[in-house]
């Protein structure tokens, strides 16, 4: 069956002073979770069971994120965390150190829903 993307949110986070870009991308992905409130499972009687979940972290060093640990922490559906170039280092040359920021989007999958439902009109 054929799916379509249900929703798409973006979302940002940092680590100002340990350097962790897994601390950052758990913030970014936590910051885009934070913009949804999705009725649609609820109202639909769809199961979170069938979505599907697919997440895009941005950062300069990828290498250096625990994807498994950043999916651990979406609430619903089948996650899949990638790590992939992008982000920012903002350097503290003072302090010889680098402040992390990570970006995140979320996207959301579900079954096409199409035919599945029929629109009555009043009468």
């Amino acid at each position: 069956m054929s799916e379509k993307r249900i929703i798409l949110e973006m979302g940002t986070g940092n680590d100002l002073y340990g350097q962790d870009y897994t601390k950052a991308a758990r913030r970014a992905v936590q910051d885009a979770l934070h913009h949804s409130s999705i009725t649609l499972f609820s109202k639909l009687g769809v199961n979170h069971s069938e979505m599907r979940v697919e997440v895009t972290i941005g950062v300069q060093q990828p290498d250096a994120v625990d994807c498994e640990l950043v999916a651990r922490d979406l609430p619903r559906g089948r996650a899949r965390v990638r790590a992939v170039k992008g982000g920012l280092d903002v350097e503290d040359a003072a302090e010889g150190s680098r402040h992390v920021v990570a970006t995140a989007a979320v996207e959301a999958w579900l079954p096409d829903q199409a035919g599945i439902y029929k629109i009555s009109t009043p009468e």
